[in-house]
């Protein structure tokens, strides 16, 4: 059975193609610019890339184009667009639907009602789905909800303090995201430490972080709330803010809350912090070691709360056996992943400053980096796979 993953963005298509009768990764593409003149389409097939310009004004498209990528009888790795059993979608926020669902217009509506909470990602993938509805009817869609994970949450630590009567009518509580990355983390850590029932604090750091405390494969606690925008600091969305800032905010700038929120979620965050600098943690850090003031702020700003979100994780499990860094900063980001460290031996946390700085010269980036003389609590480096969970979950759905 070969399923298709899709990741999209408000302009873009990405694209996993599993076999997974062995979960094998056959391919890996996407779209870029769609919309625009011309679009970049790409696809690479054991290690050989190749590229194309087209026009591709929408989504449903792309996901053509793609396909005629995969099916080329020169350089694909399909025969014909039938092998492909289902499209699964990393799906963000479906409110009160939650869990993996094959796409139907129920599922559609409870994404449309969660447009205002997850702006940037809900409106491209309702757009998507409904135009694959259309072009690409034979192939079964479906929805692996990010939010999914972190069902199993107690109240405790995913209510908010609002009235009652409030709570019961609409979907507002702490739903958490980054679903897919946090679940494989914490099943491959199991995996690596020997223990089904490891306790591990995944920290997801890149363009959007949030951290997770896992206990036997299961979300405890997360650090993001109602919608993608909370939590830790982003590359360019606030995270945690108290909403009575808001109309302070708003008398100030004489914004409406709507255009005052949408800027909180795209001017926010590092790219905020340092004074529209950046959003990258890698322009900030170089930043910073030429004396740019602001550009340090963010950084420390982004470490500070880190750490702070790391400690409530650790209560939540009552401590650790592992914490594990992943995504783009928390794999590639040797200073971050210092700081973040930086003291905590009396917490049973030590890095090796040595294998922390040796990561980014191996080839396999799956490595354990904590000092095994003092540490209690192992630190690893683990290379994400969201879509290769998102597989697992599509088939699963798609069973008689």
């Amino acid at each position: 059975m070969k399923v298709l993953v899709a990741n999209l963005g408000s302009t873009s298509f990405k694209y996993r193609l599993f076999d997974m009768s062995t979960e094998q990764q056959l391919a890996r593409g996407g779209v870029e610019r769609i919309g625009s003149p011309v679009s970049r389409c790409f696809v690479e097939i054991n290690g050989k890339r190749t590229e194309s310009d087209e026009s591709v004004p929408n989504h449903g498209v792309a996901v053509d184009a793609c396909i005629r990528q995969l099916t080329d009888p020169a350089s694909g790795c399909l025969k014909d667009p039938s092998e492909i059993a289902a499209i699964g979608f990393k799906a963000v926020h479906g409110g009160r639907i939650s869990g993996v669902q094959v796409i139907n217009d129920a599922v559609l509506d409870a994404m449309e009602e969660m447009n205002s909470v997850a702006p940037a990602h809900n409106p491209p993938y309702m757009a998507a789905m409904r135009q694959l509805a259309k072009t690409s009817s034979k192939i079964p869609l479906v929805a692996a909800f990010e939010t999914d994970f972190h069902q199993s949450i107690p109240d405790a630590w995913k209510r908010y303090a609002i009235p009652d009567a409030i709570a019961q009518a609409l979907p507002i509580r702490k739903w958490g995201f980054h679903g897919a990355s946090h679940r494989f983390i914490g099943w491959r850590t199991s995996q690596l430490l020997g223990n089904p029932n490891a306790r591990v604090i995944s920290l997801h750091l890149g363009g959007s972080s949030s951290l997770a405390a896992i206990r036997a494969g299961k979300s405890v606690a997360t650090t993001m709330g109602m919608s993608p925008q909370t939590g830790l600091p982003h590359n360019n969305r606030v995270g945690d803010i108290d909403p009575y800032a808001l109309p302070l905010m708003m008398k100030h700038t004489g914004l409406g809350l709507e255009e005052l929120l949408k800027v909180l979620a795209t001017e926010g965050g590092l790219l905020g912090l340092s004074g529209g600098l950046s959003s990258d943690i890698r322009d900030l850090e170089d930043a910073a070691s030429k004396g740019h003031d602001k550009a340090k702020l963010a950084i420390d700003v982004f470490v500070a709360e880190i750490r702070r979100q790391l400690g409530s994780m650790l209560v939540a499990l009552g401590g650790a056996d592992a914490l594990v860094f992943t995504g783009g900063i928390g794999e590639n980001a040797t200073e971050i992943r210092q700081a973040v460290c930086q003291g905590l031996d009396d917490l049973g946390i030590s890095l090796c400053s040595s294998k922390n700085q040796s990561v980014g010269k191996l080839a396999d980036k799956e490595q354990r980096i904590d000092d095994a003389t003092k540490s209690k609590i192992q630190i690893w480096i683990v290379p994400t796979n969201e879509e290769l969970i998102v597989a697992r979950q599509t088939v699963e759905a798609i069973k008689p």
